[in-house]
């Protein structure tokens, strides 16, 4: 059975896309730590970052640092903060936000899909894409 991500990566259900190509995506996490909480995920469905084979670590990591220097210049932070976590769904990602604390590591303090301001979401995706230089399905510009 596919994952939740597998589903958003092949267009099944929605997602913010800020950053996409052939073997990594780039989305807006429907249940963020704050505006701009982005997951950096593989497209190959893999459960356990542990198994990923290095070039496609390496390449996932290039996108997060990417996507965390945008989400600084985007929302003001002191910093970008960098999460394993992968228990929440089994497909490997990594979450990046914005951070001037501690407290965004707390995953059980995200905000649900029904307290986030759906046009807030929207806007922090157009400002990452923006700073990425990627069209709204998260593709470089020509």
């Amino acid at each position: 059975m596919s994952s939740v991500f597998t589903k958003i990566i092949s267009g099944e259900l929605p997602g913010r896309f800020i950053y996409r190509d052939d073997t990594v995506v780039a989305f807006l996490s429907i249940e963020p730590v704050a505006y701009g909480h982005t997951l950096i995920v593989p497209v190959k469905e893999i459960d356990k970052w542990t198994d990923i084979d290095p070039e496609l670590w390496a390449q996932m990591n290039e996108v997060a640092q990417q996507v965390g220097r945008a989400v600084i210049e985007a929302f003001g932070s002191e910093r970008a903060g960098y999460l394993l976590a992968g228990f929440e769904v089994p497909h490997a990602h990594i979450h990046v936000f914005p951070a001037n604390d501690m407290s965004g590591y707390n995953l059980a303090t995200a905000m649900r899909p029904d307290e986030t301001d759906p046009a807030a979401m929207d806007e922090a995706a157009e400002r990452l894409r923006e700073l990425l230089d990627v069209d709204a399905d998260g593709r470089p510009n020509p």
